[in-house]
């Protein structure tokens, strides 16, 4: 290797270690650039503009930084409210000669702008930069509003123009148009800065960062032309460093050459300098203004086990995988700190399934992130029912099927598509929620009715309107992801919650089996042990019968698959036994109900049999417990408003079919009543017909032939022993901190007599 292809080759690499450095750097610290990003997902420039972007296609800029021009075009067209009574937008392409590619008036919608800008084709030639400012100044803004509004020019190129550019980029500004210059590649700063507006500080931009040049070109504009910022975000000026790197000739010494002489056929020896071509760093100090926001704080602080299902199929086509996985790193690099408890996997489909990053292999983000870039697009049919049966079976090889969610971590897929599935889905994704798995579903509006089947419930979607929409709701899955460790406004509340489901021949096998789904992917929602919610199911015909009580089960998994074994009853039905059922034998003290926490009834049914539910419904209230009424079906309002009680209580839904429409409302009542505040007297903790005397912040039993705490234990007579320190009417007072512990020793006690006889 010779010594000039040796140096090639280091000008190549350092050429591209600047690239990766940044021609353009802000020197601020690393919240201030989340702040800054954090803007970027607010900018939306709404005002009447008219926009023209003037985009170098010459041979100094290359096919390669061409098409990054064009993808700094595309980002900022995201900033701008395209529509013919607002932001118009055409394209000018230059090179030896100008060519229009499109007039402002050609199209009328973001997505219309975005795909001609797209298809733009790089053309080649010299950089003739004057002659395109003449087109502008001869031609105008072709398609625009004849300076009615207004005119903002944007010139993406290197700044290494042929012929001067100073006269006839003052008359364009003259002319009142604003001028954004913004550099590609390795740019000529000097050249830029004549192009631009003044003060060049807030006109000169790089696009190498198209999120920071579009950030830098909003806050510009945000002022005197866009409309206000968002609440809590400002323009900020910040110290800043532009660079670039010029070739340049240096002496690198002397050699001994050979000089003809005037004597002929003679020659003599002498010294002669040696000079070399260097590329020199550049550097231009400089202050950068960008508008920043408060940095929505995103960290998954809750212990799931993450598997991200991606769409590689054909239908999503590359654009929407590579769009996918940009979101995708974006989002671990926000949520998945050094420290943090969540495991994470990534799977990808067509008509084949494969998991390149297994589950918990990775902790921190830069290695996932690393992994995610090395995913490459498939192509193959879009079989998502198949993919989700297999994460089902496969993808949590860690973690043992039947395992207890509060032992375990709970486990998590969020499918990402974009392509309608050329298989069933029904069937798969019950598959997997039947393995305890939580289901999280993203993709575009024209996915919503797939992705509500794959999920069961449209709060567990996320539905996106345009590509940058995605990246704005990354708070909500970050939010829809913790809410399975802990559901979202009742994690740290107690609550003794019921269910009565409607098990009759009205409501019929089908639509039953309908029910039990909702009560099950309810009790997800919960933390269900002894100390923070405790769930009872009954079903009921023309009797009711108790599934399971209060404190049967202390977990998730226990529940989840005691649900799954209730059978269909089809008689009759009567929702007035089953509410004075769960009175009696449901919501008491020997039962399970903890005293000092709320209760809540809900009643599932079809209306039918309500005659007579009007009365235990008034009783379970008297005794502090919420009736919450769900009703499928044609059924009296005014009936039905009795044993809810309020309007608030009652929830009149038309067909089965929507009832998982209305679970993220019911789960938040039930919610509010958790947090109200409670009567420590009702329902009555005292046992055996004890009064229960409310006190500040306690209570105390005042029994009758019976003492202990809560009037447990028969008084003992003669010269049999007796509890020490309790009187055989027991004053002992009760505050909320006690009482838990307390009724776990009373079943405990209650146990040890039922075994007795």
């Amino acid at each position: 290797m010779n010594l000039s292809s040796f140096e090639s080759i280091c000008i190549f690499l350092i050429s591209q270690a600047l690239l990766a450095l940044g021609i353009q750097q802000i020197h601020v610290g690393q919240e201030m650039i989340g702040k800054i990003s954090a803007a970027g997902q607010l900018m939306q420039c709404s005002a009447s503009l008219d926009v023209l972007f003037l985009l170098d296609g010459s041979y100094s800029i290359g096919k390669g930084s061409f098409e990054r021009s064009k993808h700094f075009a595309g980002k900022l067209c995201d900033a701008l409210d395209i529509h013919p009574d607002r932001v118009r937008v055409g394209m000018i392409q230059f090179s030896s000669t100008p060519h229009l590619e499109f007039p402002l008036d050609s199209y009328l919608t973001k997505q219309e702008v975005k795909e001609r800008i797209k298809r733009t084709v790089f053309r080649g030639g010299s950089t003739e930069t004057g002659q395109a400012l003449k087109y502008i100044l001869h031609k105008g803004f072709p398609g625009g509003r004849n300076s009615s509004v207004p005119e903002v020019l944007i010139i993406i190129s290197d700044g290494k123009s042929q012929g001067s550019t100073a006269v006839p980029a003052m008359q364009v500004k003259e002319r009142h148009i604003t001028v954004f210059a913004v550099g590609i590649k390795f740019p000529r700063w000097e050249e830029l800065q004549v192009l631009a507006s003044e003060p060049p500080e807030r006109h000169l931009l790089f696009a190498g960062d198209a999120e920071d040049a579009a950030n830098g070109l909003y806050s510009t504009l945000s002022d005197p032309v866009c409309t206000a910022t968002a609440p809590g975000c400002k323009v900020e000026s910040h110290p800043c460093e532009r660079r670039t790197l010029e070739t340049v000739k240096e002496l690198a010494g002397s050699y001994v050459c050979w000089k003809g002489s005037k004597q002929p056929n003679a020659v003599q020896a002498s010294l002669c300098p040696f000079t070399r071509w260097k590329r020199v760093l550049i550097k231009h100090p400089s202050r950068c203004f960008r508008t920043v926001c408060p940095a929505a704080k995103l960290s998954l602080e809750c212990g799931v086990d993450l598997l991200f299902l991606m769409d590689s199929s054909a239908g999503v086509t590359l654009e929407g995988f590579l769009r996918f996985k940009a979101f995708l790193k974006r989002f671990l690099q926000a949520v998945v700190g050094q420290d943090s408890p969540v495991s994470v996997g990534v799977a990808q489909y067509d008509d084949n399934i494969k998991v390149p990053i297994e589950l918990g292999r990775h902790k921190d983000a830069l290695s996932l992130t690393k992994r995610i870039d090395a995913l490459n697009f498939s192509g193959g049919r879009t079989l998502t029912g198949r993919a989700l049966q297999y994460i089902a079976q496969h993808g949590f090889r860690s973690s043992p099927v039947f395992a207890d969610v509060q032992d375990g971590l709970p486990r998590v897929v969020v499918l990402l598509t974009d392509s309608k599935s050329e298989d069933s889905v029904a069937e798969a994704a019950k598959y997997v929620k039947d393995q305890n798995i939580f289901l999280i579903g993203i993709g575009s509006s024209f996915m919503r009715a797939e992705l509500t089947t794959v999920t069961g419930n449209p709060q567990q979607t996320i539905v996106y309107s345009d590509p940058q929409d995605l990246f704005n709701r990354m708070p909500e899955l970050q939010r829809k992801i913790c809410s399975v460790g802990n559901p979202e406004g009742c994690q740290a509340q107690s609550l003794d919650l019921a269910f009565a489901v409607d098990a009759s021949s009205g409501v019929g096998l089908e639509n039953f089996l309908r029910l039990r789904r909702f009560v099950r992917s309810s009790c997800l929602h919960f933390i269900i042990n002894r100390d923070v919610t405790q769930i009872a199911l009954v079903t009921y015909g023309s009797k009711a019968h108790t599934v399971f009580a209060l404190d049967t089960h202390t977990s998730s998994s226990a529940v989840l698959q005691a649900i799954d074994q209730v059978p269909f009853l089809g008689d009759s039905a009567s929702a007035g036994s089953a509410l004075l059922h769960v009175h009696s034998d449901v919501m008491t003290v020997q039962k399970g109900a903890r005293p000092g926490v709320n209760k809540v009834v809900v009643l599932l049914s079809n209306g039918g049999g309500m005659q007579g539910a009007a009365a235990p419904a008034q009783q379970l209230r008297h005794n502090g417990i919420l009736v919450f009424v769900v009703v499928i079906g044609d059924a009296d309002r005014d009936t039905l408003l009795r044993v809810a009680g309020s309007p608030n209580y009652l929830v009149h839904i038309s067909s089965y079919e929507d009832l998982q429409y209305y679970q993220g409302l019911i789960i938040e009542r039930i919610c509010e009543e958790a947090r109200s505040p409670v009567n420590l007297c009702k329902p009555n903790p005292c046992m055996n017909q004890g009064v229960c005397i409310l006190g500040p912040g306690s209570y105390r039993c005042q029994c009758h032939g019976w003492e202990g705490p809560h009037c447990e234990s028969r008084v003992l007579r003669g010269d049999s022993p007796r509890s020490p320190g309790l009187p055989p009417r027991s004053h002992v007072q009760w505050s909320p901190r006690g009482l838990q512990h307390l009724s776990r020793a009373l079943q405990h006690s209650k146990r040890q007599m039922d075994q007795r006889h």
